[in-house]
């Protein structure tokens, strides 16, 4: 496919979609309008509009075309999964739903705000988009399978990356690329590059020539840059004086978890590892979580957190509520809130009973803990010693769900620079050591279940960790 006919694709595919969004208006409209009235579609395609309501559609579907481009619909998806795009897709009609609702409240337009109007737009918008990109897609693959559309890549480094790289794109004809061979010089395991049978169309020095009378349309470039930057930089010139796109492996030192990325700071372009939890709209909608959560829950056991904090003065000296200094994402220092189960000097108390401690790695546990009020055994055992931590996750300290927050002791004492990986994600009040034994784990099971739950990390396994929780919390095993 040449460059116009691309280029006249992705031209009518953005004007397709918004088209699917004027429609799924359109038919949102009808929908809550002949809700219950049997109103013939043809009364309601003959209401007139007004010019005003008019230019705001407009600008809503260029919203919404802003929208669909930043979330990376009109990028090339060659390498991107199915999978991938259709999130994409739902991400970026989402993000526009939510802008159509602003703009529509701004202008005070009342029957394109109603729930039932969002509900039917975004599903229909949603569905339309998700599926006839998924048809494009699929149409696409089955050109590039039949050889047209092809780009013709040239693999620079013969390392098992750049092997295993080439394999990929050879194993699915899909992508429509075509490997035109791989350039390096002679170095130690050369030998079993070749024992591939794959192409060595070059060494640097050829790699000028080779371009002049060969079709590269691309260069992925898998060269060590430590060892090879000269040659690197070389490359690099030779390629952006032919216009030829490069790819760069970005694992360059062999990333185990961070997966690194394209960014710019100050216009300038970078690739940064971020934290191993996603970044973007994942985040922003567990924080949108948080914060509802811990308000309707504040609110809705509001006078229970007032009974819990009569019954503390009433039954023992010293403040109803605890707080301790606990260490937060990568490392702050913030001062969590709980409910006081012990007694005032129960920290300077622990340092004496040291010898009876339970528990392996930096914990303190001892059954029967002389420190702990009759009340605190109560609270513990119910949890509701925690629910003051719901003003922390208001505050942005901690999130609902989380890697327990470590007391500035316990931190002290860690031996090992990979359990401190636990602080790259904020501290939660509950996680998988809450739905999976609570206290009762050792330090080690501990441990590995807040690696578990940062590897794994997505909003949905938030939520099936809050569903889970009441049960856990309401049998009780573990609690101390």
């Amino acid at each position: 496919m040449s460059e116009i006919n691309r280029r006249f694709l992705l031209n009518a595919l953005k004007l397709f979609d918004l088209g699917l969004v004027f429609l799924a208006f359109g038919i949102a409209t009808f929908l809550v309008e002949s809700a219950g009235k049997n109103v013939p579609l043809a009364q309601v395609l003959s209401m007139r509009v007004k010019l005003s309501n008019f230019a705001i559609l407009a600008l809503a579907l260029l919203l919404c075309h802003a929208v669909f481009s930043l979330c990376g619909l009109y990028e090339s998806r060659r390498l991107s999964s199915k999978r991938a795009e259709m999130l994409d897709a739902v991400k970026a009609t989402s993000l526009s739903t939510l802008c159509l609702v602003c703009i529509f409240m701004f202008f005070s337009l009342r029957v394109v705000t109603t729930p039932r109007f969002l509900l039917f737009f975004w599903a229909i918008i949603t569905l339309a988009l998700a599926l006839s990109h998924w048809l494009l897609r699929s149409w696409l693959a089955g050109v590039r399978r039949n050889g047209h559309n092809l780009r013709h890549i040239l693999i620079f480094g013969t390392n098992a990356r750049a092997i295993q790289f080439a394999r990929k794109i050879v194993a699915a004809p899909e992508y429509g690329y075509r490997l035109v061979g791989f350039v390096d010089v002679d170095w130690p395991l050369m030998n079993e590059f070749k024992a591939t049978g794959l192409k060595l169309t070059c060494d640097f020095s050829g790699v000028a020539e080779f371009l002049r009378h060969n079709v590269v349309d691309e260069v992925a470039m898998y060269l060590p840059l430590r060892s090879y930057y000269e040659h690197v930089a070389q490359m690099v010139a030779v390629c952006e004086q032919h216009g030829i796109i490069l790819r760069f492996d970005t694992d360059l030192f062999n990333l185990k978890h961070a997966k690194p990325r394209a960014v710019t700071a100050d216009g300038a372009p970078q690739i940064a590892t971020p934290g191993v939890v996603s970044e973007g709209w994942p985040l922003l909608f567990k924080r949108a979580i948080d914060l509802t959560v811990s308000v309707i829950a504040l609110v809705f056991l509001s006078p229970l957190l007032l009974l819990t904090a009569a019954l503390i003065k009433l039954t023992s000296p010293g403040p109803a509520f605890f707080e301790q200094q606990r260490v937060g994402l990568n490392k702050r220092k913030f001062q969590m809130y709980k409910f006081r189960t012990m007694v005032p000097n129960a920290e300077r108390i622990q340092e004496e009973l040291l010898h009876l401690n339970e528990m392996t790695g930096p914990v303190f546990k001892i059954t029967n803990d002389p420190r702990i009020t009759p009340i605190g055994k109560i609270l513990r055992k119910t949890s509701i010693d925690e629910l003051p931590q719901l003003l922390n996750v208001l505050k942005g300290d901690m999130s609902l769900v989380g890697p327990r927050a470590i007391p500035m002791r316990d931190y002290q004492l860690f031996d090992e620079d990979w359990q401190r990986r636990r602080f790259s994600v904020p501290p939660g009040i509950t996680c998988l050591w809450q739905i999976k034994g609570r206290s009762s784990l050792p330090f080690e099971q501990w441990m590995e279940l807040d690696m578990e739950y940062i590897d794994r990390w997505s909003v949905w396994l938030d939520l099936q960790i809050l569903a889970r929780t009441i049960p856990a919390v309401i049998k009780g095993s573990g609690a101390a």
